[in-house]
């Protein structure tokens, strides 16, 4: 038997011992958002406008460096 197998079967063995209506509910739920569609997604006007100006920032070449980034994030925070 696989890991997964005996992960699997041991979560059936613990949630046959549940209760709780809530409790199951919720965790109904959880396992239900994970089979959400995972397919196209609808960006919004204005996630599609932020998109553009990221597009344009890398063609201009207005690129920041995750260490510089790092460096003004922490002057920042002792600015606070």
């Amino acid at each position: 038997m696989t890991s997964v197998d005996i992960l699997r079967n041991t979560l059936i063995d613990k949630i046959l011992t549940i209760t709780d209506k809530d409790y199951l509910t919720a965790l109904h739920k959880l396992i239900q958002a994970s089979f959400i569609d995972k397919g196209i997604v609808t960006l919004t006007e204005e996630q599609l406008e932020m998109l553009k100006m990221s597009d344009n920032d890398i063609a201009a070449n207005k690129l920041v460096s995750q260490s510089d980034m790092d460096k003004m994030d922490l002057e920042w925070l002792k600015s606070l």
